[in-house]
């Protein structure tokens, strides 16, 4: 496991608002929170956007959808899978974490709750395992989304150069 999976000293949080995130909004608040020094790793989480109709006389053809979006954070493009319900992250330390709630109080107009927590796995879970298999990223440690494939890529890193290998 690598040090910044294992380090006690990191904190984990969740900002939780009392609404979903419109992607417009989600996108700025992410690329805010990227900006900052000592984020570990982060992911959104929320529920699940079809992308197909799943039953009808419209069955197979694809959902046209106000939040299924693509969003540019820290110069790359995603393509929004989930409505933006809560964004979990791994910090470095309690410094990082004041920094985040600025981040959250400037940009959300809306009231949400700051936890801290355990929110992400540090050791590897059998959905872990049954993905990646035994020699796993430490890093990619419950990111994965049970319910996804391998070829959709359910995980972007926003910033390979800083990983350790």
């Amino acid at each position: 496991m690598s040090e910044a999976c294992s380090d006690v000293n990191n904190v984990q949080l969740e900002i939780f608002p009392s609404r979903l995130l419109k992607p417009e909004t989600a996108q700025s608040l992410l690329n805010e929170i990227a900006d900052l020094e000592g984020i570990i790793r982060l992911f959104v989480h929320g529920p699940r956007l079809p992308q197909t109709v799943p039953y009808g006389p419209a069955k197979g053809l694809p959902v046209q959808h106000s939040g299924n979006k693509i969003i540019e954070v820290a110069g790359q493009t995603i393509e929004l899978a989930v409505y933006v319900g809560s964004i979990r992250m791994e910090v470095a330390d309690v410094n990082v974490k004041e920094q985040v709630r600025e981040v959250c109080e400037s940009i959300l107009s809306i009231p949400f709750e700051f936890r801290e927590g355990h929110f992400i796995p540090t050791r590897q879970t059998v959905t872990d395992y049954a993905k990646r298999g035994a020699g796993a990223d430490p890093m990619m440690i419950g990111m994965t989304d049970p319910k996804g494939k391998l070829k959709d890529n359910p995980v972007c890193i926003l910033k390979p150069g800083n990983r350790e290998e």
